[in-house]
């Protein structure tokens, strides 16, 4: 959540940020009962204090006067209590909905049609016969079950199998063999021109499963258009990696010598996509169930900046190294969600379908997610304060073998194997 007193301080420019990340939410309401909560504060505090005092004068068995001040006391602080409650719950809500400050180069924009293309990459290839989209050539080999998975799961599930599988383990491998060497992420460090240290991504298989509480802290809990609850317990099926591994430092303080600390999560995600109706319903690319390698970073304020450009440097990285053509997006404020101060999406292209379609999203949260999650790191020197936090996709797996279906496919409908996945499955070049 954004830090209450930078609201008051700069509560014109609060609500003119919600209102370009299109979130309602009363600023002025938020203020009044963040006053209200003050008053009642100081006066519980002098309350205290004069029972502090009348136990303090104390020096033999208190009189009937002092037990009835007494009383009066711990009365007075009860109904304060209790008129604090309900105001406390509005406050929490209201600031909790106040959006995240997008950077300075964040561009303004009321929808997605306003996100910015900032960099085209790769040669679409030139295929002598009519590409197919890749739902086409799964089901016609075997590889993609659709109506099977229908009749047991719903809309929105697959079966995958065969060489489909065999390459989403291959891009798992692949993945993981790269960050977690110090080499491959040192030398991206200095070709991009970042100052922060080089080391390696650790991997990590995060809970699938969060509380209310904690989710809610991330900023990332969104009920009605994306997450799945258990119907008998505390507990919401995550929508990514992401969301279990940037809470996992709740109320704690990190040694300042362990920043930056890297993650590489693999989960199963669950997306309900409420909202998505009539969008993308053929094929794999948005279903309720993937799965997907998700980074994290924690670092302190002075490098977050430099880790978001690194998690975009290693998505380019490895989306090149499929040779797949794509788009670099900065996405506009209405874009990038309200947790977030920076969003920059990949859009790999398709040619079965003839369109770029979003495989990526790298975020750059600030302090926002710490703030709530009591994340924080104290210096050499003493002091402490609030982690950063990063996350991006390494790739969403089922999105990304999809587009590789699409830009590998041969006329006969097999699946060339990219060169560099071709290691992990036994030098195989074809499925």
């Amino acid at each position: 959540m954004l830090d209450i007193q930078f609201i008051r301080e700069n509560p014109d420019l609060v609500k003119e940020i919600s209102k370009q990340k299109n979130v309602d939410v009363d600023v002025d309401k938020l203020l009044k009962l963040d006053q209200k909560r003050k008053d009642i504060a100081t006066k519980i505090e002098t309350i205290r204090s004069e029972r502090n005092k009348l136990t303090a004068n104390l020096t033999a068995k208190p009189s009937e006067a002092d037990i009835n001040r007494g009383t009066h006391f711990k009365t007075l602080i009860t109904e304060l209590e209790k008129e604090s409650a309900p105001i406390e719950e509005e406050y929490n809500k209201l600031i909790h909905a106040i959006p995240n400050i997008p950077a300075d180069d964040v561009p303004v924009g009321k929808t997605e049609d306003d996100n910015k293309v900032v960099k085209t990459w790769g040669d679409k290839k030139d295929f002598d016969f009519k590409p197919k989209p890749h739902w086409e050539i799964g089901e016609s080999r075997g590889l993609i079950d659709k109506e099977r998975a229908a009749k047991i799961s719903g809309a929105r599930f697959v079966y995958l199998k065969g060489g489909l599988v065999e390459l989403e383990f291959a891009l798992i491998q692949y993945v993981t063999k790269l960050l977690t060497d110090e080499n491959v992420i040192e030398n991206l460090i200095k070709d991009n021109k970042l100052h922060i240290v080089a080391k390696p991504f650790i991997p990590v298989l995060p809970p699938m499963m969060m509380r209310t509480a904690p989710y809610q802290a991330t900023g990332r809990l969104k009920a009605e258009e994306m997450t799945y609850k258990l119907a008998d317990d505390d507990l919401w099926l995550i929508a990514s990696a992401e969301h279990s591994l940037c809470s996992m430092y709740i109320n704690e303080i990190l040694d300042e010598k362990e920043l930056p600390i890297r993650y590489l999560g693999f989960s199963t995600s669950f997306r309900r996509e409420a909202g998505t109706y009539g969008k993308d319903t053929n094929g794999i690319v948005r279903l309720h169930h993937f799965n997907k390698l998700e980074m994290e970073v924690f670092s302190d304020a002075e490098n977050s900046a430099h880790e978001h450009l690194l998690l975009i440097a290693i998505q380019e990285y490895l989306t090149q190294s499929l040779e797949i053509p794509y788009q670099l997006i900065l996405k506009c404020t209405a874009d990038i969600g309200a947790p977030n101060a920076r969003g920059v999406d990949i859009d790999m292209w398709f040619p079965g379908q003839g369109t770029y379609k979003e495989t990526h999203t790298a975020d750059y949260m600030t302090d926002y997610q710490a703030r709530d999650l009591k994340t924080r790191v104290r210096r050499e020197n003493g002091t402490i304060n609030l982690v950063h936090t990063n996350d991006a996709t390494a790739f969403a797996i089922e999105r990304t073998l999809a587009a590789i279906i699409e830009n590998y496919q041969t006329e006969d409908g097999h699946i060339i194997v990219p060169e560099v996945l071709r290691p992990f499955l036994n030098g195989r070049q074809e499925i």
